[in-house]
């Protein structure tokens, strides 16, 4: 398979493991089990032993995840190489590299490549005692990979503009004259179309279609990427936007007073929840250092770094939510299939259809 088409085809299946919640959050894990989880990596640390090396492929960029890195080999001893790419790139150099990939583990950005490489058997099964600790809607099915963090879908909203009382309950309403020239969003952008994606398998296409449709019409102001929607609600340009929940800290970390905050949708797919996660390479002949990575990941030490360094939700119970943010159990969010987001490239073509690409 050419390069091209193994691009394509990860792009087309990226989205697979994009999943949306209902309410529920991660099983419940008293502090005696979360110590008890920390000591285990200890324990898996301990087998691979000092001077083991690890590979990783990481779609998660070496800003959001290069000192937990660094954390990991410093508690374990474990060496670790780290290889930063666009996922769905590094998941198909995975295919093609085959039995000869360095690769020991992959890092996704979303669970949409992790789910692809389960379906080519390039995984291999992550201990029931590990996927335990994570809800079952946040991971493989077949135990083949497991989410280490979570990303809410919200409508950011200028705070000297809007009231919070005349907030939307639904992206429908969006659509709606008196939101007209207001809005900004980013056709472009994966989590955006992962959101399309959600909202296909929830409306239908053709529902899907006319939302699209009817929010160019109603002027809705187009940006490259969640960070351009974030920075231009702050300067006033927009009032409201669709991004992702994390975008947000980054700018109250520098600024206390950037006048943005968090809206929640209701039981649509605007309220959806992404995760990243990880998992083994099938043909790694290092298993049990990998093991003690995945250990690490899901120990209270690394998912506290996830809600107050990189501001996204801890999926293991026992972390605090981001600062100022809803809980992730609290969140209404659609009850969709894990299995029922692959189809990205019809979403293109919808998006395309409507204009937008």
């Amino acid at each position: 398979m050419k390069r091209r088409s193994l691009l394509s085809y990860f792009g087309a299946a990226v989205l697979a493991g994009t999943l949306a919640i209902a309410c529920g959050g991660p099983a419940s894990v008293d502090p005696a089990a979360d110590s008890a989880a920390d000591s285990a990596a200890d324990s898996a640390a301990g087998a691979a032993g000092e001077g083991a090396e690890l590979t990783i492929y990481s779609g998660r960029n070496e800003e959001l995840i290069g000192s937990l890195l660094e954390q990991f080999e410093e508690s374990t001893g474990i060496s670790v190489e780290v290889r930063y790419g666009d996922t769905a790139e590094l998941a198909a150099a995975i295919l093609e590299e085959g039995d000869n990939t360095p690769a020991d583990v992959f890092f996704g950005q979303d669970a949409g490549a992790l789910g692809a490489l389960q379906k080519e058997g390039r995984t291999r099964a992550i201990p029931e005692e590990l996927l335990s600790q994570v809800d079952e809607r946040l991971r493989s099915p077949e135990g083949q990979w497991i989410g280490i963090s979570g990303r809410a879908r919200v409508l950011d909203y200028n705070t000297n503009d809007v009231d919070a009382a005349e907030l939307p309950d639904s992206i429908w309403e969006l659509t709606e004259d008196e939101w007209q020239g207001r809005v900004g969003w980013a056709p472009t952008n994966g989590s955006f179309q992962a959101f399309v994606t959600a909202l296909r398998v929830t409306e239908g296409d053709e529902r899907t279609l006319e939302w699209l449709e009817a929010m160019k019409a109603n002027d809705t102001q187009v940006f490259n990427n969640n960070t351009g929607i974030v920075e231009a609600l702050g300067r006033g340009e927009v009032e409201v936007g669709l991004v992702n929940n994390y975008y947000l800290g980054r700018f109250k970390a520098e600024d206390p007073n950037f006048p943005v905050a968090h809206h929640y949708f209701a039981d649509d797919a605007g309220a959806m929840i992404n995760v990243a996660g990880v998992a083994i390479i099938d043909s790694t002949d290092q298993e049990e250092a990998a093991i003690a990575l995945v250990e690490y990941l899901l120990s209270s030490e690394a998912q506290t770094y996830f809600t107050q360094e990189t501001n996204e939700y801890a999926l293991v119970s026992g972390a605090p939510a981001p600062a100022d943010q809803v809980p992730l159990e609290q969140i209404q969010a659609p009850d969709l299939d894990l299995s029922s987001l692959e189809d990205l490239e019809g979403t293109l073509e919808l998006l395309q259809q409507a204009g937008l690409l």
